[in-house]
């Protein structure tokens, strides 16, 4: 079933659900947290273990925490104070589902072309939440991350749960085995591994969507491998899965957490509901543009953006159905999105004398998807990427028109 379709469906089980018959038994949740305690709730207990950005407080903790990571490296590289930071890479890596495989084929072939640097800061959403840990390591878990992207099927993905299983039920499909594939790989080697490129300086946030304070969450994922605490991996896992979790399609994936010592829960879905790449707060620019403007040497730093998607329209005749409509209407709208995105990281890093380079899908692959998770079409798009990275991938200086 292509993902479109299993969006117009999800659609049609939501209009649906006031006609659910008396009896039949819904999902069960614990209380969410109050509208005015959401910046109180706590998962771990780890400090800085997420940010909620739309406040000030969040802004500030961010903040505070690029800061620290600073500090860090320097303190793993041995420089005096005062003394300049080598150049800064930064990456994001966009959501799409099976599209994802264009931005691990690229990140391979570019580490076998050479030239791909480590990165001080990797961010995902979705699919990208997905590929963002393997990028994060380097190019030794290149292996892992081609095998995601090129070994497993929808089996390894999802379940269907069918049509009228999703009007009672929270999604149409059952995500277990994908937290499964996701386990598989995110085991307590990688979960330590990723703890200690934290400790040395480096940042790996993932974003997900608070639905019930309708708010973007990024996830400090280095800080919580790094701390020790027992529930780490699980938690890790959870946010991954969630981060990737489709409204509708998948499942969301509900979070204990403690305010104030009383229990609640908060229901988190795909990051793509609010934003599908990030980099990093606009108000983060702030510092640099006032060394810029003090006439200060700023550091040199370069942003790369994988685009895990087309950004050219994708024609198509729409069938005179409400489905049909309603479901081109909402691709539509996601495609907006994701340029949307992209010109506003556009816009901040020209603003703040950063470095832009992009890379997307473009119009010279043109295998069609045939079903979700399709293995043949996701090898065929991971080539693809694959063959660019290894030639020297042409990144765009600015978003096309």
């Amino acid at each position: 079933m292509p993902l479109r379709l299993a969006r117009r469906r999800a659609l049609l089980a939501a209009a649906a659900a006031p006609l659910a018959l008396p009896g039949c038994a819904t999902p069960v949740r614990g209380p969410a947290v109050p509208r005015d305690k959401v910046t109180g709730a706590a998962v771990l207990g780890v400090p800085n273990e997420r940010f909620l950005i739309t406040s000030r407080e969040g802004q500030q903790a961010i903040e505070a925490e690029f800061v620290a990571a600073g500090e860090r490296m320097r303190r793993r590289l041995g420089l005096r104070p005062g003394q300049a930071l080598p150049r800064v890479n930064l990456l994001s890596v966009s959501g799409g589902g099976e599209n994802g495989a264009f931005g691990a084929g690229l990140l391979c072939g570019w580490s076998d072309l050479g030239t791909r640097p480590e990165f001080n800061l990797v961010t995902g959403v979705s699919t990208g939440a997905l590929t963002a840990p393997f990028a994060y390591l380097g190019r030794e878990r290149d292996p892992q991350l081609r095998a995601v992207y090129t070994e497993l099927t929808l089996r390894d993905i999802a379940l269907s749960r069918g049509l009228i299983a999703a009007i009672f039920d929270d999604a149409l499909a059952d995500t277990a085995p994908l937290f499964r594939t996701i386990s598989r790989y995110m085991d307590e080697a990688m979960l330590a591994e990723i703890g200690r490129a934290h400790e040395g300086g480096r940042l790996l946030l993932i974003g997900s969507t608070n639905l019930d304070a309708q708010i973007p969450v990024i996830w400090n994922i280095g800080a919580i491998a790094a701390s020790g605490h027992p529930r780490a991996l699980e938690t890790v896992r959870r946010v991954l899965l969630a981060s990737a979790s489709i409204p509708g399609a998948f499942p969301p994936v509900m979070f204990d957490v403690t305010v104030a010592g009383q229990a609640h829960q908060e229901l988190h879905v795909d990051g793509g509901a609010f934003a599908q790449a990030f980099l990093y707060p606009s108000s983060m620019g702030r510092g640099r543009r006032e060394r810029i403007a003090r006439g200060t040497a700023a550091r040199d730093v370069e942003a790369y953006i994988i685009r895990n998607g087309r950004l050219d329209p994708e024609w198509a005749m729409v069938e005179r159905r409400t489905l049909g409509i309603t479901g081109r209407a909402i691709s539509t709208m996601i495609a907006a999105s994701g340029y949307n995105d992209v010109v506003r990281m556009f816009n901040n890093t020209q603003r703040d004398g950063i470095g832009f380079n992009l890379a997307f899908i473009g119009s010279d692959f043109t295998e069609e998807l045939p079903a979700p998770f399709d293995q043949a079409f996701m090898r065929a798009l991971f080539q693809y990427g694959y063959e660019r990275g290894r030639r020297g991938y042409e990144w765009a200086k600015r978003p096309p028109i």
